[in-house]
């Protein structure tokens, strides 16, 4: 088996205009894959440098170790097809630590044709830092190194307008661009004496001539195959340490920033033109709420419902006869009905979000998605109740079963079969409930729950207020005690 380098694969060499912090699973199977197919299909034509996000990763080594060559494998389903498939990514120019390599780290910002920074790191790395300097080598936060960048460019090329940068941060938190604009903003600010007279004229440049914006990001990335890696090696006729797995699936939904236009946008970063499944639009809000409650309301529900069921994967209860036909319920006649996109849209993207759940590769146990599940149902799935209960005048029955579900499910015990019944949440939460279920009355539980403002709902109030929502809870609470989960779930889908 050969190692994996430039000697023994090919590997393209194409510009360096892309600065990417950080190295981790999900930038190589999502960023790096879609950067390599843009190479592929329009005249993009750039490549990657990426900046280490911490000092002790060690996968930047690996990459090294491979000339930045690695293997993406996609797995799951596509448009009703299989996809088992392997794309060797070559965009990755080189790696680099700003803790030891500061000062090739800062000369990045002196290359004329760099254009582009993309970074993910974790929801913790867009922060204001108020310790940091610009003096310092580097600044520990992101946002500070990335404002001692900006500066280092706007020094060397003497404020040109065309040499700012289109900024595109993947962290998994709404308006990211928002958030890193205003940090990147307050750095400038916080180090006013230190800018000296260049303390207005950079503001002004970074503000007017760099483009920050935000965006959504979706695709499953499990990380690399560490029980399948010697067949995958094997496969692929290299030793390739680093191969990355992820979903079919890919998602990319970037926001303009402010200061551009749509069509400057996808002129710089043609994407769609590559075919890939990126949008770029004036707000990425709408679809923000879209996979919030079509792909990840839906999972909060099943569980419960699934797993009181006698059902422990995802995909079980997907093609399950009777579970199925609720997941289905819930998403196509219920949650999609509270957004305000396109239907069309809509119907396209629930169909994508089943077959990502029926993924034949990932056995997605229900019990794992229900860690914290009422902190869950209170962002994913009560917002859609309370819209459904406007618009239709009645309360959206299948919802309320999964929250009448999540309630029984912290009542603990065992599962028909005898499987324990172990749930897991905030231990305030936990205590009320048990202290509740210990009642006896499952009027006092559903209230109980419904009114606990302060601990679970927070500014959607006392659920007790909305219209018929304690009778159905607790009618659903007492069916599944009397019939099951299962025959409780068959009389919503059948009615």
């Amino acid at each position: 088996m050969k190692a994996l380098n430039k000697l023994t694969a090919p590997k393209a060499v194409a510009p360096e205009r892309i600065i990417q912090f950080g190295e981790g699973n999900f930038l190589r199977a999502f960023v790096d894959w879609i950067i390599k197919n843009m190479n592929d299909k329009t005249d993009f034509n750039s490549s990657v440098v990426v900046v280490q996000g911490t000092p002790d990763a060690f996968v930047m080594q690996l990459l090294q170790g491979q000339d930045c060559l690695y293997h993406v494998n996609l797995q799951g389903r596509l448009e009703g097809e299989v996809i088992n498939s392997f794309t060797r990514v070559d965009v990755i120019s080189r790696g680099l630590s700003p803790f030891t390599q500061t000062d090739a780290f800062l000369a990045l910002a002196d290359q004329p044709e760099m254009r582009f920074v993309i970074s993910n790191t974790t929801e913790a790395g867009i922060t204001f830092d108020p310790a940091c300097k610009l003096a310092d080598r580097p600044a520990s936060s992101y946002p500070g190194k990335l404002t001692q960048l900006l500066y280092r460019r706007y020094k060397t090329f003497n404020g040109a307008a065309d040499k700012g940068f289109i900024i595109m941060p993947c962290e998994l938190i709404f308006e990211n661009g928002h958030h890193l604009k205003e940090c990147i903003t307050q750095y400038i600010d916080l180090w006013k004496e230190e800018l000296g007279s260049d303390y207005e004229g950079f503001r002004a440049w970074f503000l007017t001539h760099n483009y920050v914006c935000s965006t959504l990001v979706d695709r499953i990335v499990p990380g690399f195959p560490r029980k399948e890696i010697a067949d995958i090696q094997e496969k692929l006729g290299y030793k390739d340490n680093i191969v990355v797995q992820g979903e079919a699936f890919h998602l990319w939904v970037i926001e303009r920033a402010s200061n551009m236009t749509l069509d400057q946008l996808r002129a710089e970063f043609p994407a769609e033109k590559a075919g890939l499944h990126v949008l770029i639009t004036d707000s990425e809000a709408p679809y923000h709420e879209r996979k919030v409650t079509l792909l990840n309301g839906p999972h909060t529900v099943l569980s419960p419902v699934a797993f009181l069921s006698g059902v422990n994967i995802v995909r079980d209860a997907c093609n399950h006869p009777v579970i199925g036909k609720y997941i289905h319920k819930v998403q196509f006649e219920e949650l999609m009905e509270t957004l305000n996109l396109p239907m069309d849209e809509l119907k396209k993207f629930a169909s994508d979000v089943l077959e990502r759940f029926n993924n034949p590769y990932v056995d997605h146990q229900v019990t794992s998605i229900m860690l914290n599940s009422f902190p869950k149902f209170q962002t994913r799935d009560l917002p859609g109740l309370k819209t459904y209960l406007e618009r239709k005048g009645e309360l959206p029955k299948g919802l309320v079963l999964g929250l009448a579900a999540l309630i029984t499910y912290y009542k603990g015990g065992k599962r028909e079969d005898g499987t324990e019944i172990v749930p897991n949440d905030d231990k305030k939460i936990m205590d009320l409930l048990t202290e509740l279920w210990a009642t006896g009355d499952t009027r006092k539980v559903a209230e109980g729950v419904l009114g606990a403002k302060d601990l679970i709902w927070g500014v959607q109030g006392d659920l007790n207020e909305v219209p018929g929502l304690t009778d159905l809870v607790t009618y659903y609470l007492d069916e599944i005690q009397k019939k099951g989960m299962l025959e409780t779930v068959k009389e919503v889908v059948e009615a």
